[in-house]
């Protein structure tokens, strides 16, 4: 019996690297995808102006916990309007209340 196996790679279209980063559509102006941000996220402070922990907050919007924490811990570099929809919601806060820009060092 002879056996067929299909060419296990995918043609050369479908490997195409997709991407939606900053790199691509970059200005000289623009600040490099690598560069440190300012944006402040209060995630910790609401939560405990609430009286909500990081586990209600999880539940209630279905974002995991892992993900809530990047945020609570400023470890975030980016953040889906979904996501901060369903926080906002959760909390009944809107995005002024969650994040401030930093100062300029």
């Amino acid at each position: 019996m002879d056996w067929h196996f299909p060419a296990l790679s995918k043609p050369a279209a479908d490997c195409r690297k997709r991407t939606t980063d900053l790199s691509e559509t970059q200005t000289p102006s623009d600040p490099a995808p690598d560069s440190e941000h300012r944006v402040v996220c209060h995630l910790d402070r609401v939560l405990l102006q609430r009286g909500m922990t990081l586990t209600e907050l999880s539940r209630l919007t279905g974002i995991t916990m892992a993900n809530l924490s990047i945020l609570k811990t400023n470890k975030a570099k980016a953040v889906r309007f979904t996501t901060l929809t369903a926080v906002c919601d959760a909390l009944e806060t809107t995005p002024g209340e969650l994040f401030s820009i930093g100062s300029r060092n």
